[in-house]
């Protein structure tokens, strides 16, 4: 099947890093929108260094503004669009109250404010742009990743619509086969967009990709990724249905997965990959100790819960770690 065939230049325009464009046009042809997908996450996050994270925040406009005569036009093209509703709903004083906070944001984080805008006003924007504000910016940076992967796997929705012939899968007709290209690109954009359609959009949930839980470690002392360091992953199966604090917890955790994180700070595989993690408490510890023998902390262990409505999420539990001090989140 010769499958969907797209140049570097067109991949290009869903993400302005060069050596994305250049690795998935090394990776086409794919078979469907959700194998580029795939192959865009893993080629976002574990070949595209942090030169070209900012490469391709730096080839997005201001938000609120129209992209530069020297952008990319199918990217400028696209940015447009997804900026519509903003500008619809804008008033000349929330652009200027956003511009200032662009403003603001540039100055302390040294890259644009990147959100995927689709569907999203101006108040909402500026609004998420005010709580984002007072993150560390080695916090944000990664927030910023994550939201050009959104913008980028929206992206590839629409160029793989624009395939007017899409390849035979069995006898399925063409213009079938294209519609589902376009149905598709409406579900991204509905999950991107709109907070309230989660739920109907996890429907159409396509196989995870990665395991549903992983993390990585942020040495903020040094503003480096945390390499070498040793991560296990346990799960709660004790008598009692969850861990009692002060209670001793011998032989309730039961060992899950282990890794030693990359020169990314990034675990490898904690847990096979399912569709549907089970539900319960998780306890993901770090080996600090031997990565940072003088400091504070012989080791770090941070408990979570997932709860059956969340067994088809996604959960990215990452440390932030210092010789004296350490912070952690629930990311994506």
């Amino acid at each position: 099947m010769e499958g969907f065939k797209f140049e570097e230049e067109e991949f290009l325009a869903c993400c302005g890093s060069s050596k994305f464009a250049k690795e998935m046009a090394k990776a086409s042809p794919f078979s469907s929108l959700d194998e580029a997908v795939t192959a865009a996450r893993d080629i976002w996050f574990n070949k595209v260094d942090v030169t070209g994270w900012l490469q391709a925040f730096s080839a997005h406009p201001q938000i609120g503004h129209n992209p530069s005569p020297s952008s990319h036009s199918t990217s400028a093209q696209w940015s447009k669009g997804e900026q519509s509703t903003a500008f619809a709903t804008a008033t000349s004083s929330s652009l200027q109250e956003l511009s200032q906070w662009n403003t603001k944001y540039r100055e302390k984080f040294g890259f644009v404010f990147l959100i995927c805008a689709s569907g999203k006003s101006t108040d909402g924007i500026l609004a998420e742009l005010k709580r984002r504000y007072p993150n560390r910016p080695i916090v944000e940076f990664e927030i910023a990743a994550e939201e050009q992967m959104k913008i980028t796997e929206l992206r590839l929705g629409k160029l793989f619509s624009t395939k007017e012939k899409v390849p035979s899968t069995g006898n399925m007709n063409p213009t079938v086969a294209a519609k589902k290209v376009e149905d598709r690109v409406s579900i991204i954009g509905g999950h991107l967009s709109a907070s309230s359609e989660i739920s109907a959009v996890k429907t159409q949930t396509p196989t995870r990709t990665r395991p549903p839980i992983t993390t990585h470690v942020l040495d903020v002392s040094r503003g480096s990724p945390g390499a070498g360091i040793e991560v296990c992953l346990e799960m709660w199966k004790g008598h009692q249905p969850r861990p009692v604090f002060g209670e001793s917890a011998i032989g309730g955790w039961v060992f899950q997965g282990s890794s030693t994180t990359n020169s990314d700070g990034r675990s490898g595989q904690l847990l096979s990959i399912v569709d549907a993690v089970n539900p319960g408490i998780y306890r993901i510890s770090f080996n600090t100790g031997k990565y940072c023998p003088g400091g504070f902390f012989p080791y770090v262990s941070i408990v979570f819960e997932i709860r059956e409505s969340q067994k088809l999420e996604h959960f990215h539990v990452p440390l932030l770690l210092s010789p004296f001090s350490f912070s952690t989140y629930r990311g994506s």
